[in-house]
């Protein structure tokens, strides 16, 4: 499988185009515009092999497979209907469109061209524990799945953001954009096909200079077999060794999967810690070691035209969820302080 990477605006298209390689693709070259020259210089010092190439040339060529992208989110719509009608599938990075308008487009090229539009919705699909949790709710390990509690703190690193960063109209809010990881991951572990947007919020509290900036949200959100809660922000502080203490919490009638992504805060090093409480007791469960599978089965999806990775519908219905928990989101804090 070929692809090319149109779009060298956010720090994912390093993984996404690493990944990708490491399954077995062959990348062919990037377009390098960028908004951004820190991810163009970091890109070529992580793929000094690849060669620069006009993005009309990619797009133009019959060779090329799959389109690899991670632009300014509120330009990746256009570039994947571009593309899919160039005849190329499309993994972009989140939030794979920033508004409804967008959403119709793409759903509508999708129908138009039988090509694959597909997120890669990195906190699920390159943490290794993920796949664990997965495999221990399809065992039966904690029963029927009646909630999902997910956080997604995130640093700021304020000094080496875009500007775009911190203009809604760009990057769609930080519902659409952080919110969409922890609605992927609830569709996808209470195995439910559809949700309903109970309550919503974003707000300010940080910088006093940035009031139009939203770094909190949180969203509660209803299927026909389970709830979840989602809280997201940019408030991580600077003592931690990474960039978040990403969590997901799933609740079982029989037990209680917790997942610590990134951190064990105090504990045990690394990354990828599965905690289980089920009837026989409590147990760590190391999955840093764990293959990831989102990788391989798109390059399989591309080939074979299935869809192994993901369901083009989920991919719409997590946009969609994004989109409706942000346009329905209450501002707090209500009096500015």
């Amino acid at each position: 499988m070929r692809f090319a990477a149109i779009g060298l605006d956010h720090r994912h298209i390093f993984h996404m185009v690493g990944d990708l390689i490491a399954a077995g693709a062959t990348c062919v070259g990037f377009d390098p515009r960028t908004s951004d020259e820190r991810v163009l210089t970091g890109f070529k010092e992580r793929f000094p092999e690849l060669k620069p190439v006009d993005a009309d040339r990619l797009l133009d060529d019959p060779t090329i497979d799959l389109i690899a992208c991670a632009s300014i989110p509120s330009e990746r719509a256009a570039v994947a209907v571009r593309a899919m009608r160039a005849g190329k599938d499309f993994m972009v990075d989140k939030p794979g469109v920033t508004s409804f308008d967008q959403l119709a487009a793409v759903e509508a090229a999708v129908k138009e061209t039988g090509r694959i539009f597909s997120v890669c919705f990195s906190e699920r699909f390159i943490v290794p524990a993920t796949i664990i949790a997965g495999k221990l709710i399809a065992d039966g390990a904690i029963g029927n799945v009646v909630q999902t509690l997910g956080v997604g703190p995130h640093r700021l690193n304020r000094p080496i953001r875009p500007s775009w960063f911190f203009d809604t109209q760009y990057f769609g809010g930080i519902l659409t954009d952080i919110a969409s990881h922890q609605i992927d991951q609830f569709l996808h572990f209470t195995g439910s096909t559809d949700a309903e947007i109970v309550a919503s919020s974003v707000g300010h509290f940080g910088d006093n200079d940035l009031p139009g900036f939203e770094d909190f949200g949180e969203v509660l959100l209803r299927s026909d077999r389970a709830g979840g809660y989602i809280r997201v922000d940019w408030f991580t502080a600077d003592g931690l060794p990474t960039w978040g203490d990403g969590r997901l919490t799933i609740l079982g009638t029989k037990g209680t999967i917790e997942l610590r992504k990134y951190v064990d805060i105090a504990g045990r090093p690394g990354t990828d810690h599965v905690f289980l409480v089920d009837g026989s007791g409590t147990r760590h469960i190391d999955a840093s070691k764990e293959p990831l599978t989102y990788f391989r089965n798109l390059i399989a999806d591309v080939q074979n035209r299935t869809e192994t990775a993901m369901s083009q519908q989920h991919v719409f219905t997590v946009c969609r969820l994004a989109l409706e928990a942000q346009a329905n989101a209450v501002r707090v804090p209500v009096k500015p302080r």
